[in-house]
């Protein structure tokens, strides 16, 4: 089993963090977003991450990947099996990849990405209005969703996954929850990223160097 992307992706990360729950390996490939990489190119149409090929079944897109993990190795699930439960974490994951990313991702793109990656100054003004603006409604959200160790049920899911996976970039631009602010956010990310499933994720390699 073959997965392509830079450990830098939240969305890579997702996946990481599966496979390590689930005692699975596979080799991974750091590649960043359209590299030209002929197998990865193949098993990511879109050029995406990440991307995965497990004995020439190619897969894309990090919650399709998630998706098909949790049928083939079901234990530990991830997935919950009730009905109303599998919805929400379903929903959280949606919430994580679209309405999540796009703004928790603005100062790691600005402080970390144009200047350390592309040799481009960072946009200071999108980050100052992520953090005032965008990123606190997002807090408020979840920090009225938060009653106990997991967003869904009593055990670690897709939902944690998709949620937490994002709150590492913000750490890498020098940001994180204020926690006299959001208390059980800023608590629930901290004990989530501690896992040693996010762990084993957060030291992925960054690049193919």
């Amino acid at each position: 089993m073959k997965l392509y992307g830079t450990g830098y992706s939240p969305y890579v990360r997702k996946v990481l963090v599966a496979l390590a729950e689930k005692g699975r390996e596979a080799e991974h490939i750091p590649l960043f977003f359209h590299a030209k990489d002929p197998a990865f190119q193949a098993a990511s149409p879109l050029g995406k991450i990440p991307a995965l090929d497990d004995d020439g079944f190619l897969l894309a897109d990090s919650s399709a990947i998630l998706t098909y993990l949790e049928a083939k190795f079901p234990s530990p699930a991830l997935f919950p099996s009730e009905a109303k439960a599998r919805g929400r974490a379903i929903w959280f994951d949606k919430y994580g990849d679209t309405e999540m990313f796009d703004v928790i991702i603005v100062p790691f793109a600005n402080r970390v990405v144009k200047p350390k990656m592309f040799g481009k100054p960072g946009d200071e003004a999108a980050v100052a209005k992520a953090l005032s603006e965008d990123l606190p409604k997002i807090y408020d959200y979840l920090e009225g969703q938060i009653d106990g160790a997991y967003l869904v049920g009593d055990a670690f899911s897709i939902a944690d996954i998709s949620v937490a996976t994002g709150f590492h970039n913000l750490h890498l631009a020098g940001e994180s929850v204020d926690a006299g602010r959001w208390p059980k956010l800023a608590g629930y990310v901290a004990a989530t990223l501690a896992r040693p499933s996010f762990a084993t994720a957060l030291a992925a390699r960054t690049s193919p160097n």
